[in-house]
């Protein structure tokens, strides 16, 4: 809304600076804060509790797939990388590296202890193929063993040069599934019903509608032999990965030496996948859902879904306020919304009732609920949804109800407003869809310095390969934009390929990301 009476509870807007107002975000609605060490975050209660509504979900969803949760260390030795040439090559620039496992004191000051140099370096973890392949290998021995589908829920390390909070950052907290298969077919199975888990987990849960498909060769992920992502537009109309899905094929197996003796008794190697998930879906969430007064929390992943703000004013009225208002909490928590207890904070903190409330507008909490002595006679209560934040006269638009009807009503708010933030941003990325680009000149026009919000473009693609695709992924550099994926659910195109005039075969998107 862009009404010139509403004082809105960010100093900068998405229009005028999105990186400014992303950054505003992470600060301003307590998610996250800088932690001394470059590139990495210390995140905030209200931002963790956001990521462990994500991990408690998702972790259910995949559960109910038949995986199992396990943890492997941290410190992966050198040695295993070194077998996997393709994978290592893919993250040696950005591996850290132990070398030393002592400090010593030398004038006064710590220093690194030369005496105590390691046998063998020791990678901080970019990821746990190599580590869980190793126990693979150990782990399977007969067809009878298989699928083995693990899980683990750990935090990784990958020294980025240019971080950005929750985004992109040096360390960062994830989700890595691995599984091992007898064949092709079966790894695929699992690798496309984790693709399908990730894009129904971001759409029903998240609220961020999501393109699901497959990576162009370029893109995939180092030493798999397929790729396929969800990608979601995030309002500047830049894309973000925000998951991923790998078919490894019978690499990893090899240099692991994952066999498994099958029913005819012959030793054959295994179809592995790897998948994942991070904290850079927070990060989405915030560029999908946020507005000019902070961040829009989908209520399924909310850690408090309505706030309730008594109005004290430090008399005696005061202890009959907070009764009423814990009265009316009881009577929601007693609720369910998504198949679960509604979850309901009373905050009674000391402090001016309008200033809580924009510090829980900035923050994004779904539902509002202020309750002054006014309200407590007639049996009342204030309520403001965070989707629908301003009336047209620049006020807040508050909704006064009973307390029964709102007690009545919530679980259906909370409903409608998770539905509402999904349909607001399906449409936005709809909208910002092109699909009549015709040739390389009209899609530069497109991609313009002047258009600041270009969004994506579909286009018609013969999926070259080798030289060929080099030559299009350079073409696409010098406008910095890149291949996201082709869509799981696209036919066929009637028009030749956009970048060589070939038959096409499938649908792509190109864009500019993060």
């Amino acid at each position: 809304m862009s009404n010139s009476k509403i004082r809105h509870a960010l100093d900068i807007t998405r229009e005028a600076d999105f990186s400014g107002w992303y950054q505003a975000v992470v600060s301003q609605a307590d998610m996250a804060e800088e932690s001394g060490v470059r590139g990495c975050m210390v995140i905030r209660p209200w931002g963790y509790g956001i990521w462990e509504r994500i991990q408690r979900v998702l972790d259910d969803e995949i559960k109910a797939t038949g995986h199992d949760n396990c943890y492997f260390p941290l410190f992966i030795p050198l040695s295993y990388f070194a077998k996997e040439a393709d994978h290592v090559e893919g993250f040696a620039k950005e591996m850290a590296v132990v070398t030393h496992h002592r400090l010593t004191a030398k004038d006064g000051t710590l220093v690194v202890d030369p005496e105590a140099k390691l046998e063998e370096p020791l990678v901080v973890r970019p990821t746990s193929e190599t580590v869980i392949g190793e126990a693979m290998s150990r782990w399977v021995q007969s067809w009878r063993d298989l699928p083995l589908k693990l899980n683990q829920w750990a935090n990784v390390v990958r020294w980025e040069m240019r971080t950005r909070m929750f985004l992109r950052t040096s360390e960062f907290l994830w989700q890595e599934g691995h599984t091992a298969h007898a064949d092709k077919d079966d790894a695929m199975v699992e690798t496309l019903k984790i693709l399908e888990l990730y894009r129904s987990f971001a759409e029903e849960v998240l609220a961020m509608p999501v393109i699901a498909g497959e990576k162009p060769e370029n893109e995939r992920f180092p030493g798999a032999v397929s790729t396929f992502s969800i990608e979601a537009m995030m309002q500047d109309g830049k894309a973000l990965q925000a998951g991923t899905s790998h078919y490894l094929g019978t690499g990893f197996a090899e240099a692991a030496d994952i066999r498994y003796q099958d029913q005819s008794g012959q030793q054959t190697l295994c179809h592995t996948t790897s998948w994942g998930v991070s904290t850079r879906l927070i990060g989405g969430v915030i560029m999908t859902h946020g507005d000019d007064d902070g961040l829009r929390v989908p209520p399924r992943i909310a850690p408090h879904q309505i706030v309730i703000l008594p109005m004290l004013r430090d008399k005696e009225g005061d202890a009959d306020l907070i009764s009423y208002c814990e009265k009316l909490r009881m009577g929601l928590t007693d609720q369910s919304a998504f198949r679960e207890p509604i979850r309901v904070l009373l905050d009674s903190k000391p402090g001016k009732v309008a200033q809580k409330r924009w510090d829980w507008v900035r923050k994004g909490a779904p539902i509002i609920v202020e309750v002054g002595p006014r309200d407590m006679e007639g049996g009342n209560v204030s309520v403001l949804r965070r989707d629908r934040l301003w009336r047209e006269d620049g006020k807040p638009d508050f909704d006064i109800q009973t307390r029964d009807d709102f007690l009545f009503c919530a679980a259906g708010t909370l409903e409608a407003i998770q539905k509402n933030l999904f349909e607001q941003a399906k449409k936005r990325r709809d909208d910002n869809i092109r699909r009549d680009i015709a040739d390389f000149d009209a899609l530069t026009a497109h991609y313009a310095d002047g258009n600041d919000k270009p969004g994506w473009v579909e286009l018609a693609w013969s999926r070259p390969t080798g030289a060929d695709l080099d030559a299009v992924v350079e073409k696409l550099k010098s406008l910095k934009l890149t291949i996201r994926n082709t869509p799981m659910d696209a036919g066929k195109p009637e028009k030749p390929c956009f970048f060589t005039g070939a038959d096409s075969v499938e649908t792509i998107y190109v864009g500019r990301s993060y």
